[in-house]
């Protein structure tokens, strides 16, 4: 997660999260009533994340899951992630950038996920790469079969990277015949129930499975870089309120 303005309005990551966003009690009641994904249709999983810990906290569950069951899974991670902390130098960008592949690494290894596909394009500025990105995620797309799901950040969640990204998810799936799910990450924070912002109409709710939400929930600690100031006087990137309500309304998808 990185940040700054969206047709929404709403820009995180690169500042401090404002208030507490939309509660989390206020969720529970509204997402029962959502359809249950159908896992069964899924022969092969591309999960495409803006920056390291999106893959977890967006679609980690159900991505170590479908692993779990003999489905191929490939997470991209588009970002090195180096943009989460304002103010560094260049030398501190590159450190937090080779800290943030190691924890990448260690959360899909947790998930029990093979080796990600790091891109390493620049966090924050993935929208003037849109054309690239797209072409690179055609190519790994392609190399699955036929009906290849590939799960990405929605292009309304309220950040540009995760925009930029559905777009490019959306671009490669209308040129391979894969089928496209976006996930939504930061739309928890600031929507609210029948936002009219929200295809609920077109959403649906993975299947929970305890053993892979407590897998998700180790591989999120992975991220030590966004879970506590990164250095004296920083903001958390990722602050408590963040992560438990993440955790408790589970894992949507719009398709």
């Amino acid at each position: 997660m990185t940040s700054t303005a969206s047709g929404n309005g709403y820009r995180f990551a690169a500042e401090p999260i404002a208030g507490g966003g939309t509660p989390t009690a206020h969720w529970r009641e509204w997402i029962r009533s959502l359809p249950t994904l159908d896992l069964s249709d899924c022969p092969a999983l591309v999960v495409v994340a803006p920056h390291p810990d999106d893959e977890t906290l967006g679609f980690g569950a159900t991505a170590s899951l479908l692993h779990s069951r003999g489905v191929d899974v490939t997470v991209v991670s588009v970002t090195d992630g180096g943009g989460s902390v304002p103010g560094l130098s260049a030398v501190e960008r590159q450190w937090l950038e080779r800290e943030r592949r190691d924890e990448l690494r260690s959360a899909t290894a947790i998930l029990g996920l093979p080796e990600p596909v790091a891109l390493g394009l620049p966090d924050g500025d993935v929208a003037a790469l849109e054309d690239e990105l797209t072409a690179r995620l055609v190519d790994v797309v392609a190399a699955g079969p036929a009906g290849t799901w590939c799960a990405a950040t929605w292009r309304g969640d309220g950040h540009p990277d995760h925009e930029a990204v559905g777009r490019s998810a959306a671009a490669a799936v209308a040129q391979t015949g894969a089928v496209l799910l976006e996930f939504p990450v930061w739309m928890w924070h600031w929507a609210k129930p029948a936002d009219e912002a929200v295809p609920w109409h077109r959403m649906s709710a993975a299947p929970r499975d305890e053993a892979a939400a407590a897998r998700k929930q180790r591989a999120a600690a992975a991220y030590e870089s966004q879970l506590a100031p990164y250095r004296a006087g920083a903001d958390v990137v990722l602050p408590p309120f963040v992560l438990q309500r993440l955790f408790a309304v589970g894992e949507m998808v719009i398709r």
